[in-house]
């Protein structure tokens, strides 16, 4: 819909929900045309958007080609995975463009399938319901992709998000870059960091909580021909707890929580959460030893994190240097001035003393 201010002067273009507590998205800079071609903005604004990606050399099959609103496309992400398309429309006039969106992308991609995994809790607070549909051609159960020279089995319809972990795969490289010796990788999921760190060290030990994720590392690690990865499911707080009583100790640690403040009101439990496996990943470290640690949760800001792991430090009584302070991959680009779209932090620490 077209905003105008209250001198019917236009403020420019906007998607309006009758239900989500944000009525109104802009997407569009104002403009004296009453009609807006809104095909030809979606077909610039997509080309865009698949053209940047193209610049970046990512060095894999998967990648993020929309972003939502840092793509100036609010509500809408569409993820590669191969030849197939993954896309998820979430708030009211993105899922009303559906087949607008579909039709453009098979024009300028010319994918196999296109999955719609519209089955995000959000989209109840929009009065949309959760479903997942093949919206072109044919979607398999699983599909192959690779990242850098690890390949990755994927399930498009059930995997977290929209199968992958998208945003973590250049950090993935990044700690790869640090890990040596013995490793932890705790809150491993589909062992994202384990498997790409693993030729670089003595062993890994990845931990998840989750049965299935843990048998798809294993798995996982068999596709790759990686034999130094042991996965074993357990609460990681609990694990880590009894790893620092037994005297365990690790020249790289990762730790990639899911999110702890998923909303304002558990900001506090989160920081109590992420100081303590901190804390604990800082004494299991041997001194040289490179912790990666990592946060997805928006409403944990970047400073709040970085206090937070200066204070896990002084309770540990050890000497901490930062090395690289990171957040998510570029195909997950940051808006300036939209702050809701820097979300993942990642600090890579070194344990001096």
């Amino acid at each position: 819909m077209r905003v105008l201010t209250e001198r019917d002067k236009p403020v420019g273009w906007a998607f309006w929900s009758e239900a989500s507590q944000i009525s109104l998205r802009m997407f569009a800079a104002p403009s004296a045309d009453e009609h807006l071609d809104e095909r030809q903005l979606f077909a610039a604004r997509l080309r865009q958007a698949i053209d940047y990606r193209a610049s970046l050399g990512i060095d894999g099959t998967a990648c993020r080609l929309v972003h939502g609103e840092a793509d100036r496309l609010p509500a809408l992400v569409v993820d590669k995975y191969a030849d197939w398309l993954v896309i998820q429309t979430l708030n009211q006039g993105m899922d009303r463009r559906t087949g607008m969106i579909v039709e453009l992308l098979v024009e300028m991609i010319r994918p196999r399938g296109i999955l719609a995994r519209n089955d995000p809790r959000v989209r109840a607070l929009e009065g949309l319901e959760a479903r997942v549909d093949v919206l072109f051609g044919e979607v398999p159960e699983t599909v192959e992709v690779t990242e850098g020279r690890i390949r990755h089995l994927v399930d498009l319809r059930h995997g977290q998000k929209t199968g992958l972990f998208l945003d973590q795969q250049e950090n993935h490289a990044a700690a790869a870059r640090y890990a040596r010796g013995r490793t932890l990788d705790a809150f491993s999921y589909l062992g994202g960091f384990a498997l790409q760190m693993a030729s670089r060290c003595e062993s890994v030990l990845a931990i998840d909580s989750s049965s299935p994720a843990v048998a798809a590392i294993r798995e996982g690690a068999e596709r790759n021909g990686i034999s130094n990865i042991e996965a074993r499911e357990g609460n990681v707080f609990d694990e880590l707890r009894e790893l620092e009583i037994s005297g365990e100790r690790f020249q790289t640690v990762v730790l990639d929580p899911p999110a702890f403040a998923r909303n304002k009101s558990a900001v506090e439990r989160a920081v109590a959460g992420y100081k303590e496996i901190n804390l604990r990943a800082m004494k299991l470290l041997d001194p040289g030893g490179y912790l990666i640690t990592c946060s997805c949760s928006y409403n944990v800001a970047e400073p709040l994190f970085a206090a937070i792991l200066e204070d896990a430090a002084h309770d540990a009584r050890v000497t901490i240097a930062l090395t690289e302070k990171r957040m998510q991959s570029r195909d997950h680009p940051v808006l300036v001035g939209v702050p809701e779209t820097h979300y993942l932090k990642c600090f890579i620490l070194r344990k001096v003393a």
